[in-house]
């Protein structure tokens, strides 16, 4: 079992390469990072005037602002985290899912593909999605919300050590990552069967290591109607077209398969940096090879994922 706080070296080596950052929009309700691929998470909603760095990211390395998901600050942290989805989109394919349809209420689309699993089922749903007090109340679900700033209806997230054992299934939010309550929200959860859902997900399938059962993550479909959203202030609007939702279970053969996938592309990155480095050091150069970091972070993916095959190939012999 990985320790749970190994989740943000696992990103910021995910991220490691050479692109540089073309563009970012911090809107009201989703942070937006472009380089070779686009990246979102959900934006802190903390007003602030103080941001040092605002108008200097365009240029920099994708790599320096991924480094930034491990701040306990919440906007380097979610830029951070928008980054990290960048670099990912960029280099790996997403897993074989189920595409769920577009519309206003996105979020509610993956209740609705879970719905047949989880009536009479002991839920907890960890962050308020607009339009779920109405779901649930339509389809008469045992379902109880976790939330920072509760509202009505709501239990307060304090109370997450005392639900989430008792859970059944855990719907938990890819925004818990850059929050940094992820570590102790799904050590929590191991005993359920765990979602971990919203525009933040980072598409890996090494998150089974820290129990999550289920990835419910987006796609992006129209990227100039996403960056218009975001930099307009748009929040469900994203859902209408601009992104989809796509779930894929991570103990299923596909997982595998898409594990599979990621090592040989990760495989043929470390052969390519291990050319060049030979070859640099080959032409006499004295300095250190300037990609060094960017090997070794793609060393340590490399293991991961090897790790992580074996682990979703032992689960699928038990099966789990």
């Amino acid at each position: 079992m990985a320790s749970p706080f190994e989740i943000y070296d696992l990103l910021e080596d995910y991220a490691a390469g050479p692109e540089a950052v073309r563009e970012v929009i911090i809107g009201l309700v989703w942070t937006y990072c472009e380089a070779e691929a686009i990246g979102l998470a959900m934006s802190p909603g903390i007003p602030t005037r103080t941001l040092p760095w605002a108008g200097s990211l365009r240029g920099r390395p994708l790599a320096e602002l991924a480094r930034w998901v491990r701040s306990f600050e919440p906007y380097p942290a979610t830029l951070g985290m928008a980054a990290v989805n960048a670099a990912i989109n960029h280099r790996h394919s997403l897993p074989e899912g189920v595409r769920l349809p577009a519309g206003l209420n996105g979020n509610l689309a993956v209740f609705e593909h879970f719905l047949p699993l989880i009536r009479d089922k002991k839920t907890v749903v960890i962050g308020r999605y607009p339009g779920l007090d109405e779901f649930i109340r339509t389809n008469a679900l045992d379902i109880m919300v976790l939330e920072r700033q509760p509202g009505p209806g709501d239990v307060t997230d304090a109370a997450s050590e005392y639900l989430l054992p008792e859970a059944e299934w855990v719907f938990l939010t890819a925004s818990s990552i850059p929050n940094k309550t992820f570590p102790r929200l799904a050590e929590l959860s191991r005993a359920a069967t765990t979602v971990l859902m919203g525009p933040t997900l980072p598409w890996l399938p090494d998150l089974h290591h820290f129990g999550i059962d289920y990835l419910a993550g987006v796609e992006m479909a129209d990227r100039a109607e996403a960056r218009s959203i975001v930099a307009e202030g748009g929040g469900v609007r994203l859902f209408e077209g601009a992104v989809r939702y796509r779930v894929a279970p991570l103990s299923s053969a596909p997982a595998g398969d898409w594990s599979k996938q990621l090592i040989a592309r990760t495989a043929s990155e470390k052969d390519r940096l291990t050319r060049a480095m030979d070859d640099w050091y080959g032409r006499g150069a004295t300095l250190r090879f300037p990609q060094l970091a960017e090997l070794e972070a793609t060393q340590r993916a490399l293991s991961r994922l090897d790790t992580c095959y074996q682990r979703l190939w032992e689960a699928r012999q038990h099966g789990h």
